[in-house]
C-alpha cells in the first residue's frame, strides 16, 4: 500500500464520501523536489513512479502494507445508488494494527504520506489510490468508494481478496492453436461423438429390439436439456464449448446409456419370472432407480473432485462430464420412466419382440 490518488476509504460504518480529484504527480515533479525514485517499479521499498489504470503517472514512496492486511473477503456492493468496494481487515499486527499505522499517517498528512492517499499497487500499477478519511479503522471494515462503474468496483474487489496471495506467477509453457486446427479438432471430436452414439444406438436395437425407441428419444431430451443450459450459461457467463467439454459430454453417454442398460435388464429379468410388461416395468423402475442414483452421484463426484482440483481444458471436461451427469438423472426420472410406462400400458407391444421375448396380442396388458 501505496500514496495518492482518486477515491475515497472510509470505515463501512461510515458515511461514505465521494473521490476527491487531487492530480497525479507526474516523474517531473519528483526530480524538482530531489525525491530519488528508483526505476525498478516492482521494488515495494524505494521511492517509484507508477502508471494508473488511465495512464496517469503516481509518485509513490515505500510501501506501508501489503495486500495481508486483508482477509479473502471482499466484495462490490452498491450504497446509496453507488457501486462500493468493502473489504475485511484481518486481526493483530499483520493486520488492523498495521492498516491502522499506516493510515494514521496519512490521516494527519505526515510527511510519509502528505497527500493523505494510499496508491494500492499490483505488479507494478496503481489500481486504486484512495483518500484517507479516518485515522483509525475501528469496525474491522474498509469501504472504498468513488465512481465506480460495476466493472470498475467488481475488479477492485477480486484484486484485494486475492491479491494478499503470496505467489510469483510465471509463464511454464505456452501454445498457440491456429483457429483452423481448433476448428477442426472440434469438427472432428463431434463427429466421432455421434458416431459413437449411433453404434451404441445400432447395438441397442440388435439386443432390447423395440424399447431402443426410448433411448434415442431420452438422448434427444438430453440433448435439448444440455444445449439449452449451455446456451443460457454462455450468455449470461461467456461459457465456451471447448473441445475438452465435448469430450466431457462424449464421456457421460456411456454414462446415459448404462442407465438405460439397468433399467432395461432388471425389466427382463421380470419377464422372465413370467410377470407381464406392465407390472415389470414399474417394479423394475423402483429397483433400477437405486443403481442409476448411485451410478450417477460417483461420476457426479468424480467430475466434482477434478474440476476442483484441476485448471485449464481439464476443467472444462469435468464441468461438462458433471453437468451431463445432472442431466442423465433429470432425464432418467421424468422421462425414461413415464416413456416405458407409457408403453406398457398400451398396445404398441402387442405381438412385438421385447428385450429377447415375445408377446401375443395383449400380453404386454
Amino acid at each position: 500500500m501505496r500514496s495518492r490518488g482518486a477515491t475515497t476509504a472510509v470505515p463501512a460504518d461510515h458515511d461514505t464520501m465521494s473521490g476527491s480529484s487531487d492530480s497525479a504527480v507526474p516523474a517531473a515533479d519528483a526530480e524538482a523536489s530531489n525525491i530519488s525514485v528508483s526505476e525498478d517499479i516492482t521494488d515495494p521499498n524505494v521511492n517509484s513512479v507508477l502508471l494508473g489504470q488511465n495512464g496517469e503517472a503516481f509518485l509513490v514512496g515505500p510501501a506501508g502494507a501489503t495486500g495481508k492486511v486483508f482477509t479473502n473477503n471482499a466484495q462490490a456492493i452498491i450504497e446509496n445508488g453507488n457501486w462500493t468496494v468493502t473489504v475485511e481487515l484481518r486481526k493483530g499486527a499483520d493486520g488492523d494494527d498495521l492498516w491502522n499505522a499506516l493510515t494514521t499517517q496519512c490521516f494527519n498528512r505526515d510527511a510519509a504520506c502528505p497527500t493523505g492517499r494510499i496508491a494500492i499497487a499490483l505488479d507494478g500499477k496503481v489500481i486504486s489510490a484512495p483518500t484517507v478519511q479516518e485515522a483509525v479503522f475501528t469496525g474491522g471494515n474498509v469501504q472504498i468508494t468513488g465512481d465506480f462503474s460495476q466493472s470498475e468496483a467488481r475488479d477492485l474487489a477480486k484484486i484485494l481478496e486475492f491479491g494478499a496471495v503470496p505467489v510469483k506467477f510465471e509463464v511454464a509453457t505456452v501454445q498457440t492453436v491456429s483457429p483452423t486446427l481448433g476448428k477442426d479438432s472440434l469438427r472432428a471430436a463431434i463427429i466421432s461423438g455421434l458416431i459413437g452414439v449411433l453404434l451404441v444406438i445400432a447395438f441397442l436395437f440388435v439386443y432390447y429390439r423395440m424399447l431402443t425407441i426410448v433411448v434415442v428419444g431420452g438422448l434427444l431430451v438430453s440433448s435439448a436439456l444440455l444445449w439449452s443450459i449451455i446456451a443460457l450459461i454462455s450468455r449470461s457467463n461467456g461459457l465456451a464449448l471447448t473441445l475438452s467439454g465435448v469430450a466431457g459430454i462424449i464421456v457421460s453417454i456411456g454414462v446415459t446409456v448404462d442407465s438405460y442398460v439397468v433399467f432395461f435388464e432388471r425389466i427382463k429379468d421380470e419377464l422372465h419370472a413370467g410377470r407381464t410388461m406392465r407390472s415389470s416395468a414399474q417394479r423394475s423402475f423402483t429397483l433400477a432407480w437405486r443403481t442409476i442414483l448411485a451410478a450417477d452421484t460417483v461420476s457426479f463426484l468424480g467430475a466434482l473432485v477434478l474440476w476442483w482440483l484441476t485448471v485449464g481444458s481439464v476443467r472444462g471436461f469435468a464441468f461438462f462430464l458433471g453437468l451431463s451427469t445432472l442431466v442423465d438423472v433429470i432425464v432418467a426420472y421424468f422421462f425414461t420412466r413415464p416413456a416405458v410406462l407409457l408403453i406398457a400400458r398400451s398396445k404398441f407391444l402387442n405381438g412385438r419382440k421385447v428385450l429377447g421375448v415375445a408377446f401375443p396380442d395383449g400380453g404386454a396388458q
